[in-house]
């Protein structure tokens, strides 16, 4: 029986195995080969690394696991079942490992606007975050495309890395009487309708075609159209759920099924890979403190 299995082999899973490793802990980590961030150029924001190629940072944490014993298998986790001493984790090649605690850091997939010549553009001047990507699109004029308040939200955020900002719904953007006035108040033009196609040159924005006719120069842009977690487990266990769709954990991790903890973008609201390596560092140190009590090597 492994003490831990982690779901996921991002900067989440992969901090928690090392600190895990380091307590001499017996651990699976299985990832899907699927990491959220696999078509940005640059991971930007961890402290010592900005700028490094993403895949090049997992890379790099799978090598200083190597000290320490811990097994990573490529392959996806189709199922996790509770069992009288911890878990079952069912493996998509038919096969399984018990363990007596769960980490999920399987993180979360955008959901991409179906938009042609978006796909080609996603990772080199489209993008989900500013504060991963505004920098390199300081001074553009940059497109927004979301509708309601989030798009409006993100359309004044971007204020702060360009002047020169317009939302694009695609389609109708249900804003309130007070969100148009915020926007027109901030100098955000808003070209409401159905957005046909990206028009670009390597991936680099140059126009958004409309349906209508129109075309809209812009030279980057942003989406927020929601987001999915990988790993559905969680949910399916019983677990509670944020009203953005992620997993509520206490501040360690730690989810309201006894030994099943969460990590990484799929339970928290700030989403860098530097707080996900944070919190699965903290997970860990959760994780080996209740084995630890489990053997009764803890006074309570």
């Amino acid at each position: 029986m492994y003490d831990v299995v982690i779901v996921g082999g991002g900067p989440a899973g992969l901090s928690a195995a090392l600190v895990l490793g380091r307590c001499r802990r017996r651990v699976l980590l299985c990832d899907a080969g699927t990491p959220r961030n696999e078509r940005a150029r640059e991971l930007h924001g961890y402290l010592t690394r900005d700028g490094i190629a993403p895949l090049d940072l997992l890379r790099a944490g799978r090598s200083e696991l190597r000290p320490y014993g811990i097994e990573l298998r490529e392959i996806r986790v189709s199922g996790i079942t509770i069992v009288p001493d911890g878990f079952t984790v069912s493996l998509a090649d038919g096969g399984g490992a018990d363990a007596r605690t769960v980490l999920i850091a399987g993180g979360v997939t955008d959901r991409l606007p179906d938009i042609p010549g978006l796909d080609e553009c996603y990772g080199i001047s489209a993008h989900h975050c500013p504060y991963c990507d505004g920098w390199e699109e300081r001074e553009r004029t940059i497109a927004v495309i979301g509708n309601r308040a989030s798009g409006t939200g993100l359309a004044l955020a971007l204020k702060t890395w360009s002047d020169r900002i317009i939302l694009c719904p695609n389609g109708r953007a249900r804003l309130d009487r007070a969100h148009r006035s915020r926007l027109a108040a901030h100098g955000i033009e808003v070209h409401e309708g159905p957005i046909a196609a990206v028009e670009h040159e390597g991936g680099r924005v140059r126009f958004l075609a409309m349906a209508g006719g129109d075309r809209i120069s812009c030279e980057a842009i942003f989406f927020t159209t929601g987001q999915r977690a990988q790993c559905e487990v969680p949910k399916q266990l019983g677990c509670a759920l944020t009203r953005h769709g992620l997993v509520k954990t206490d501040h360690l991790g730690q989810t309201r099924v006894p030994g099943l903890y969460v990590a990484g973008d799929a339970s928290r609201d700030v989403q860098f890979a530097v707080v996900a390596a944070a919190e699965g560092a903290k997970a860990a140190v959760a994780i080996n403190k209740a084995l630890q009590e489990r053997a009764g090597l803890a006074v309570t």
